[in-house]
């Protein structure tokens, strides 16, 4: 068994992808992939950030903790909040991240070894 702190886990620029990302993100590795099936992390979104249309070689969940948020598909955007819980299949391509006026927390949940990968449309 392994605990981990979030008090204990420095936030970090989100530099593994920070093209995605329309302004600067933080993120707290949780759990690291190359040490379990599944990679876990809080993302920081300050006030209306967000991320460009991208999708993953694994299903995505994710777990708002703070603020209010938005998370969209090519067809929908639907608002997020604390407690929400939004799982996004492999391969669909969406975006995510904080509302104007708000900043937004969630935990991204992907499996070990899933890619990331940025999308027009």
């Amino acid at each position: 068994m392994k605990v981990t702190r979030k008090s204990e886990v420095p936030e970090r620029e989100v530099s593994f992808n920070a093209a995605l990302f329309t302004g600067p993100a933080r993120s707290q590795t949780m759990v690291d992939g190359k040490e379990a099936q599944f990679s876990v992390a809080y993302i920081h979104f300050p006030d209306s950030v967000r991320n460009k249309f991208h999708t993953h070689t694994g299903d995505q969940v994710l777990i708002v903790t703070e603020g209010r948020g938005m998370v969209a598909t090519e067809d929908e955007e639907v608002e997020i909040a604390a407690g929400d819980v939004a799982l996004i299949p492999a391969g669909e391509k969406h975006r995510h991240g904080a509302l104007p006026g708000s900043k937004m927390t969630h935990v991204s949940i992907l499996p070990s070894g899933s890619k990331t990968e940025q999308v027009e449309l």
